[in-house]
């Protein structure tokens, strides 16, 4: 089975950028399509992005769009999210799943990574 690794995390103001990697490892990306959740102290678990096998279509939550842009390198087996003007309220963890069906709802995702930590200071 695919296992899923995030990095990239950190402490950064507002406005900042960071660029968060998903790196699978024991079986090949390629044949799924990836979804980003996060989940912030005592709120629920939310949908941020979903990219396709291909990576030429993108699913954005309203809102991060214009802010974030996912991508994927399936000859490295990685998937990113470029995230761009952040704002205190984009503090959370950060997973990425694979998807095995639906696009919004975390129960639509398989295999899931341990999450990466991302801080925006206002």
């Amino acid at each position: 089975q695919v296992q899923l690794a995030e990095s990239g995390g950190g402490l950064v103001q507002a406005g900042g950028s960071l660029r968060l990697s998903c790196a699978a490892s024991g079986r090949t990306l390629l044949t799924y399509a990836v979804g980003w959740f996060r989940q912030a102290p005592g709120k629920e678990r939310e949908f941020v992005v979903l990219i396709s096998r291909s990576g030429g279509t993108t699913y954005y939550a309203d809102s991060v769009k214009g802010r974030f842009t996912a991508s994927r390198d399936n000859a490295k087996n990685t998937v990113y999210l470029q995230m761009n003007n952040l704002k205190p309220d984009d503090t959370a963890v950060y997973h990425c799943a694979t998807r095995k069906s639906g696009r919004y709802c975390d129960g639509d995702y398989g295999r899931w990574g341990q999450g990466t930590q991302v801080t925006v200071s206002s």
